[in-house]
Protein backbone atom coordinates (compact mmCIF):
# COMPACT_ATOMS: atom_id res chain seq x y z
CA UNK A 1 0.00 0.00 0.00
CA UNK A 2 1.31 3.44 -0.92
CA UNK A 3 1.72 6.06 1.78
CA UNK A 4 0.20 9.53 1.55
CA UNK A 5 3.60 10.88 0.46
CA UNK A 6 4.08 8.25 -2.23
CA UNK A 7 0.61 8.98 -3.64
CA UNK A 8 0.37 12.76 -3.22
CA UNK A 9 3.97 14.04 -3.24
CA UNK A 10 6.36 11.44 -4.71
CA UNK A 11 8.96 14.11 -5.63
CA UNK A 12 9.03 15.58 -2.10
CA UNK A 13 12.62 15.81 -0.82
CA UNK A 14 11.87 16.74 2.81
CA UNK A 15 14.39 15.23 5.24
CA UNK A 16 11.68 13.75 7.46
CA UNK A 17 8.94 12.64 5.09
CA UNK A 18 10.18 12.96 1.53
CA UNK A 19 10.10 9.74 -0.49
CA UNK A 20 12.60 11.33 -2.91
CA UNK A 21 15.25 11.94 -0.21
CA UNK A 22 17.42 8.83 -0.02
CA UNK A 23 19.26 10.14 3.05
CA UNK A 24 16.18 11.30 4.95
CA UNK A 25 14.04 9.53 7.53
CA UNK A 26 11.49 8.63 4.83
CA UNK A 27 8.59 8.10 7.20
CA UNK A 28 5.49 6.65 5.55
CA UNK A 29 2.15 8.08 6.71
CA UNK A 30 -1.30 6.53 6.31
CA UNK A 31 -4.84 7.63 7.10
CA UNK A 32 -6.68 5.80 9.87
CA UNK A 33 -10.09 7.27 10.63
CA UNK A 34 -9.65 10.93 11.56
CA UNK A 35 -5.95 10.48 12.29
CA UNK A 36 -2.78 9.91 10.33
CA UNK A 37 -0.51 7.15 11.58
CA UNK A 38 3.01 5.97 10.97
CA UNK A 39 5.28 3.23 12.26
CA UNK A 40 8.99 3.93 11.97
CA UNK A 41 12.00 2.27 13.55
CA UNK A 42 15.04 4.41 14.37
CA UNK A 43 18.51 3.14 13.53
CA UNK A 44 21.72 3.36 15.57
CA UNK A 45 22.89 6.52 13.76
CA UNK A 46 19.80 8.38 15.06
CA UNK A 47 20.98 8.16 18.67
CA UNK A 48 21.45 10.86 21.26
CA UNK A 49 23.18 8.50 23.67
CA UNK A 50 23.36 4.75 23.97
CA UNK A 51 19.99 3.19 23.18
CA UNK A 52 18.07 6.50 23.03
CA UNK A 53 16.74 8.47 20.04
CA UNK A 54 17.99 12.02 19.49
CA UNK A 55 15.42 14.61 20.61
CA UNK A 56 15.82 16.57 17.38
CA UNK A 57 14.82 13.49 15.41
CA UNK A 58 11.75 13.17 17.67
CA UNK A 59 10.92 16.78 16.77
CA UNK A 60 11.40 16.12 13.05
CA UNK A 61 9.13 13.06 13.20
CA UNK A 62 6.38 15.01 14.97
CA UNK A 63 6.75 18.07 12.73
CA UNK A 64 6.48 16.13 9.47
CA UNK A 65 3.76 13.83 10.73
CA UNK A 66 1.67 16.76 11.98
CA UNK A 67 2.20 18.71 8.76
CA UNK A 68 0.76 15.81 6.77
CA UNK A 69 -2.27 15.63 9.08
CA UNK A 70 -2.88 19.33 8.42
CA UNK A 71 -2.35 19.14 4.66
CA UNK A 72 -4.67 16.17 4.19
CA UNK A 73 -7.32 17.76 6.40
CA UNK A 74 -7.18 21.07 4.48
CA UNK A 75 -7.29 19.24 1.14
CA UNK A 76 -10.42 17.30 2.14
CA UNK A 77 -12.08 20.31 3.79
CA UNK A 78 -11.69 22.34 0.59
CA UNK A 79 -13.00 19.50 -1.59
CA UNK A 80 -9.79 19.48 -3.60
CA UNK A 81 -7.92 16.49 -4.93
CA UNK A 82 -4.67 18.51 -4.77
CA UNK A 83 -2.63 18.70 -1.63
CA UNK A 84 -2.10 22.27 -0.41
CA UNK A 85 1.49 23.16 0.37
CA UNK A 86 1.57 23.52 4.13
CA UNK A 87 4.43 24.73 6.28
CA UNK A 88 5.05 24.81 10.01
CA UNK A 89 4.10 28.11 11.64
CA UNK A 90 4.90 26.87 15.15
CA UNK A 91 5.22 23.64 17.06
CA UNK A 92 5.97 22.72 20.62
CA UNK A 93 7.45 19.33 21.45
CA UNK A 94 7.34 17.80 24.90
CA UNK A 95 9.83 15.00 25.47
CA UNK A 96 8.06 13.01 28.18
CA UNK A 97 10.58 10.19 28.56
CA UNK A 98 13.51 8.80 26.57
CA UNK A 99 12.49 7.31 23.21
CA UNK A 100 14.30 4.01 22.68
CA UNK A 101 16.21 2.96 19.58
CA UNK A 102 15.64 -0.38 17.91
CA UNK A 103 11.91 -0.66 18.51
CA UNK A 104 9.04 0.44 16.25
CA UNK A 105 7.77 3.91 17.05
CA UNK A 106 4.08 4.61 16.49
CA UNK A 107 3.15 8.15 15.50
CA UNK A 108 -0.39 9.53 15.59
CA UNK A 109 -1.65 12.98 14.65
CA UNK A 110 -5.10 14.54 14.62
CA UNK A 111 -6.36 17.99 13.69
CA UNK A 112 -7.63 19.74 16.84
CA UNK A 113 -8.71 23.03 15.21
CA UNK A 114 -8.86 24.22 11.61
CA UNK A 115 -9.57 27.28 9.51
CA UNK A 116 -9.64 27.73 5.75
CA UNK A 117 -5.84 27.87 5.41
CA UNK A 118 -4.45 26.50 8.67
CA UNK A 119 -4.77 23.66 11.14
CA UNK A 120 -3.67 23.07 14.72
CA UNK A 121 -2.54 19.48 15.15
CA UNK A 122 -1.88 17.29 18.18
CA UNK A 123 0.59 14.43 17.69
CA UNK A 124 2.44 11.80 19.68
CA UNK A 125 5.19 9.20 19.53
CA UNK A 126 4.66 5.91 21.33
CA UNK A 127 7.25 3.21 22.01
CA UNK A 128 6.64 -0.07 23.82
CA UNK A 129 3.09 1.04 24.64
CA UNK A 130 4.15 4.33 26.29
CA UNK A 131 3.95 7.87 24.95
CA UNK A 132 7.47 9.26 24.80
CA UNK A 133 6.84 12.63 23.11
CA UNK A 134 3.95 14.89 22.17
CA UNK A 135 3.55 17.91 19.96
CA UNK A 136 1.05 20.66 19.23
CA UNK A 137 1.65 22.76 16.17
CA UNK A 138 0.08 25.16 13.70
CA UNK A 139 0.47 24.44 9.99
CA UNK A 140 -0.44 26.96 7.30
CA UNK A 141 -1.17 26.54 3.59
CA UNK A 142 1.11 28.91 1.68
CA UNK A 143 0.45 30.67 -1.59
CA UNK A 144 2.38 31.24 -4.80
CA UNK A 145 5.52 33.25 -4.05
CA UNK A 146 6.37 31.44 -0.82
CA UNK A 147 9.69 29.54 -1.15
CA UNK A 148 8.03 26.22 -0.19
CA UNK A 149 5.03 26.63 -2.51
CA UNK A 150 6.09 24.10 -5.17
CA UNK A 151 7.78 21.60 -2.88
CA UNK A 152 5.26 18.80 -3.35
Amino acid sequence: MKSLQERLAPANRCFGCGPANDQGLRIRIFEEGDEVVCTWTPEPHHLAFEGILNGGICGTLLDCHSNWAAAVHLMKASGSDRLPCTVTADFHVTLKRPTPLGVPLHLRARVAEAGADRAVVDASIEANGRVTATCRGTFVAVKEGHPAFHRW
